[in-house]
């Protein structure tokens, strides 16, 4: 009696396989929950796709890739300059990413004054605002640093959306303008978000430039009715008006039924995260939402017969309480429910490859 995701074998590695081609050198990223499907399940798969590299996004993700990926692991987190066991798990395997000068300073002098010289992508600020060296910084950076240390290329982290004035290959370009007068070595970029077309742009623009493209939900959720989560039926329990139920002891407002199902909050059942609202009609969507959750009324992302279902009461740690009109059949108990949960922040209890 279980929270499951069932991934559709054949749908999805039919995916894969199509996404990864179009893209080009691929960097599969494996992070956080592992979208899912779990950082293990996707390092073997990533292996299958025959990319050389796969990409996590903290040192302590390593662990989970090193044993099933056979190639080269990069760390998308910077390094902030103090010890870390990435290069114990996974020896020469490991390349960190560095953001400031800072650090890339105590690397190659670590680099200079012993035998190893760390692999290192070097991150460049874009627009996202999030880290990497200014093109300030960029224009005065002394040459002999990038020679102590292994440079495996520069990374350019890029917006997801595009407002108007807004363009990511511009900023690729631009960068790539800010490194040529810089004289310096550009044994590639990795790139992210950025689309197929684009990236076939970039490349016929500038040939010989290994354009490398870190890709995690457009891989992984790009085919989303290869994955279906479901919660299994514990029990169901006919409810008269006014009786209660639940930790809260509320009390029923009309006759109906209470169905008992896994998945809770522990699963990432009913948790959310905030939403970039735009426009007249999602903002109308979200105030609606928001009056009926001010009158305890919540949808539940679980649906039976054709409709979704309400939650009952807030969701427990394992399971659901939800609400069922009295004139609809309930579930027997032991079937599954489909339930519809974003797959960054969903922990089920198992994964079937089917």
């Amino acid at each position: 009696m279980s929270f499951i995701l069932h991934v559709n074998a054949r749908r999805w590695r039919s995916h894969l396989s199509e996404h990864a081609a179009a893209l080009g050198d691929v960097v599969p990223v494996a992070k956080g929950n592992g979208y899912g499907v779990g950082n293990r399940r996707l390092a073997i798969e990533a292996a299958r796709l025959g990319a050389d590299t796969i990409a996590v996004g903290l040192p302590t993700e390593v662990t989970e890739v090193a044993g099933p990926f056979p190639g080269f692991i990069l760390v998308m987190t910077p390094w902030d300059g103090r010890g870390d066991d990435v290069e114990q798990v996974s020896g020469a395997r490991a390349i960190r990413t560095v953001a400031h000068l800072d650090v890339l300073t105590r690397l190659a002098e670590d680099a200079r004054t012993g035998a190893h010289r760390p692999a290192v992508v070097v991150e460049l600020m874009t627009s996202v605002r999030r880290h990497g060296l200014s093109p300030a910084e960029l224009a005065g950076l002394d040459r002999a640093l990038l020679e102590a240390v292994d440079l495996r290329g520069w990374a350019l982290h890029l917006p997801l959306d595009r407002p108007a004035g807004g363009d990511p290959v511009a900023e690729v370009r631009a960068w790539l303008a800010r490194l040529s007068r810089a004289g310096l070595p550009v044994p590639a970029v990795w790139v992210s978000h950025l689309r197929v077309e684009e990236l076939a742009g970039l490349r016929t623009g500038h040939p010989g430039l290994r354009l490398r493209t870190r890709v995690g939900t457009g891989l992984w959720l790009g085919e989303p009715d290869a994955l279906r989560a479901t919660g299994t039926v514990l029990d169901t329990h006919r409810l008269a008006a006014g009786d209660r139920f639940g930790y809260r002891q509320q009390r029923a407002h009309r006759a109906g039924q209470l169905v008992v199902v896994s998945g809770g909050t522990a699963h990432g059942v009913g948790l959310e995260a905030p939403k970039a609202v735009r426009g007249p009609l999602a903002r109308a969507r979200e105030l609606a939402r928001g009056t009926l959750s001010s009158a305890g009324l919540s949808l539940s992302p679980f649906s039976w017969a054709g409709r979704s279902l309400w939650f009952a009461e807030p969701p427990h740690m394992q399971l659901s309480l939800l609400w069922l009109p009295a004139r609809v059949s309930p579930p027997a108990r032991g079937t599954e429910l489909d339930c519809r949960v974003r797959h960054t922040t969903i922990h089920p209890d198992a994964v079937r490859i089917e």
